[in-house]
């Protein structure tokens, strides 16, 4: 596959992840202010614990039941994730119906059932109600467990643990926690292979009776059903579920904040982008009076597109798709304040620098007005719509409860929402953003970023990947007396097939299977190149013909998307003359090529060899053993952002003596596409009337 098509599929990921633009300068006009009106549920409780609240709601035949395990968090240590396998097992049968038996009832009834093990939901037309209440019952009270399943489900998170292991995301998700909270309390634990191991069934299935257990056990009902009658029903199903003995655990306090504000850098050498989170820990719950201000206050900071971080980081500077922030609530005292993004390599100092600017600047400068009434305006508006579905009248039926909450909490909401003041935001923003005590936790490539994090003069700790601190990693090895990049591109050359063949090659024509990250259709690409520059790419996909195209002829070219077709433009008609051969390495001089460092890629140590053009810096890293190219980094104005795609290549194959990768995966941002070659011919298949 042939590197000179990056730059098409770059197009094509920026296509499938724009959103239509808006004009966020005006928001809409408000309308008049809505009643909350939010039936207070009829409750009852079973000899056995179980409390049960409904709500009867006749606008739909249609009844949903949650059920809510409320037991206080606990820590698992050694045997970390076996709350994860047992619950994973619940909803999958019961001992006397089996696993593909039950799943076919549900979906005959056309209604849905889930269980983990904090509780379950179930819901279904009225009619059906009384079955799905009897099939919720008893997959709670005789769960199907086998050792069978149970091996399965292990297998399948072990599964997810190795695909995980290198992944920045997951990497900063599980050091977060570990360090906000401490591995020892149940926020900050965390699952490994070897807490994993360790569960065997039986520890599964005595978590379950120990756990799983209607003592501080909610059901909440909600829809068209009778009080009287529902009660019957439950009384009917649940009386046999055994209470067990109570399990007392106090949560315990979570880590001290930070002395000092410090960056917390876990080194990922495959990282194409930083993950951020800038935090500190918080106390907040539900019914202190500062909790309708510091939902505000987090709106404007960065509670989405209209958020200062957004604002900065992606509007005005470009360095990120978004930026966030969260100031979590915890009835029990742990929770934190978390401002997210992932940016690019190159700015990762910069975004860390802007974020800090726009926490400090939510403390100390008042609030628009106008931003204040357009936040509350926005978060009414997905409050009011919250209300239509009925899972959130059981949640808020349940926080009443468990958080201590007035009755009127949710009927007074809005007023307490549009009583937040200027003085409000700032009140809050000082009391529970930690300007002097925060985490900056940097998952990243040390060998791009830690240079420019070091000219913050922000103080810097690492850590390794599981949140144990570390020295300061060596980032790259140092590279072979006398080696120049000028040699790591012969070698690449030679080990592909060597000059003589690459210049043998007139033309390529290729066919690939696409995947799409997070898309539930797969095309099918197809790719012709002829020398000296003539290239022709299409992206087709069953039953929506074709998804993108790009064609030029070595004078002309265009661009059809969505059905319009667009000529290419004096830029890019100028970068396309300017290509030379289907192999640009033939034709790199020495004067635009610089050795830079070792570096490792999955693994395998590599060449990094910096390429200037036009004054443009793009890199190429090769495989210092087997001279291969792993992977491009190239930087480009797209849609008037800039964007940096990763190209990865893997699995070269030879093809009439030229030995070309027949995997490749292009990361542009967050969109990923992976290309798996079908087909490669080399000097057949393509003709000059291909590219008009």
């Amino acid at each position: 596959m042939n590197t000179k098509i990056v730059a098409f599929f770059a197009l094509f990921i920026m296509a499938i992840g724009a959103n239509a633009q808006v004009d966020r300068s005006q928001p809409p006009v408000a309308g008049p202010e809505p009643e909350i009106s939010i039936d207070k549920p009829e409750e009852f409780t079973l000899k056995n614990g179980l409390k049960v609240l409904v709500v009867e709601n006749h606008k739909l035949p249609r009844v949903s039941y949650s059920l809510r395990i409320d037991n206080n968090p606990i820590s698992t240590g050694k045997k970390a994730g076996v709350e994860s396998l047992i619950g994973s097992m619940l909803g999958n049968g019961t001992t006397s119906i089996s696993k593909d038996t039950f799943n076919e009832e549900i979906d005959f009834l056309g209604a849905s059932l889930n269980f983990g093990i904090s509780g379950g939901f179930a819901s279904s037309l009225t009619k059906y109600s009384d079955r799905i209440l009897e099939l919720m019952a008893d997959a709670a009270i005789n769960p199907l467990l086998t050792e069978e399943e149970f091996d399965k489900e292990k297998t399948k998170l072990l599964e997810g643990l190795k695909a995980d292991a290198k992944s920045a995301d997951a990497i900063a998700g599980r050091v977060g926690s570990a360090l906000s909270y401490g591995t020892k309390h149940p926020y900050g634990e965390f699952v490994t292979e070897e807490t994993i191991n360790n569960v065997s069934f039986g520890d599964a299935v005595a978590f379950y009776e120990k756990h799983f257990n209607p003592n501080n056990a909610y059901l909440v009902v909600i829809g068209d059903v009778d009080f009287k009658d529902v009660k019957k029903q439950i009384k009917k199903y649940f009386k046999d579920w055994s209470k067990s003995i109570d399990v007392n655990n106090t949560v315990p306090k979570p880590s001290a904040n930070v002395q000092y504000t410090q960056i917390n850098f876990v080194d990922v050498p495959d990282a194409t982008q930083s993950n951020l989170s800038i935090t500190n820990n918080v106390e907040l719950k539900m019914n202190d009076e500062d909790y309708h201000a510091a939902l505000i206050t987090n709106n404007i900071l960065g509670g989405g597109g209209e958020g200062y971080l957004f604002k900065n980081l992606r509007e005005e500077h470009g360095y990120t798709y978004g930026a966030y922030s969260r100031l979590g609530t915890d009835r029990y005292g742990a929770s934190r304040f978390n401002a997210t993004a992932k940016v690019r390599n190159a700015v990762t100092d910069s975004a860390v620098v802007e974020a800090l600017k726009e926490i400090n600047r939510i403390k100390t400068e008042p609030v628009d007005p106008q931003l204040l009434k357009d936040a509350k305006a926005k978060y009414v508006g997905n409050f009011v719509m919250a209300l239509e579905r009925p899972q959130t009248i059981a949640n808020y039926a349940l926080n009443i409860k468990l958080n201590d909450l007035p009755e009127d909490f949710y009927t007074t909401y809005l007023q307490k929402i549009n009583d937040v003041s200027v003085e409000d935001i700032q009140r809050v923003a000082n009391k529970y953003f930690k300007s002097d005590n925060l985490r900056i936790i940097v998952v990243g490539n040390g060998a791009d970023v830690i240079e420019n994090l070091e000219k913050t003069g922000i103080p810097i700790m690492y850590f390794d990947e599981y949140a144990n601190k570390t020295e300061k990693p060596v980032f790259s090895k140092p590279l072979p007396a006398g080696l120049t990049a000028e040699a790591v591109i012969s070698n690449y050359v030679t080990a592909i097939g060597g000059e003589e063949n690459l210049n043998k090659v007139k033309s390529i024509f290729m066919n690939a299977d696409v995947t799409i990250q997070g898309a539930p259709f797969k095309p099918k690409a197809t790719v012709k190149q002829m020398v000296p520059n003539k290239s022709f790419m299409e992206i087709t996909a069953e039953g929506m013909g074709s998804l993108m195209k790009q064609s030029f002829n070595g004078e002309s070219g265009y661009i059809v998307q969505q059905g319009q077709k667009i000529d290419m433009d004096d830029k890019t008609l100028a970068d396309k003359k300017a290509e030379k051969g289907l192999f640009p390495e033939l034709f790199f001089e020495a004067s635009t090529l610089g050795l830079e460092s070792i570096v490792a890629i999955d693994g395998a140590d590599a060449y990094k060899v910096k390429v200037t053009k036009n004054e443009v810096a793009s890199y190429r890293y090769y495989e210092t053993t087997t001279g291969y190219l792993l992977r491009t980094e190239e930087t480009a104005e797209m849609g008037g952002q800039t964007m940096t795609t990763i190209t990865d290549y893997s699995n070269y194959k030879e093809v009439s003596s030229v030995m070309l990768p027949s995997t490749m995966k292009v990361a542009t941002g967050p969109q990923v596409l992976a290309f798996e070659t079908t087909e490669v011919k080399i000097n057949e298949g393509v003709t000059d009337a291909d590219f008009n």
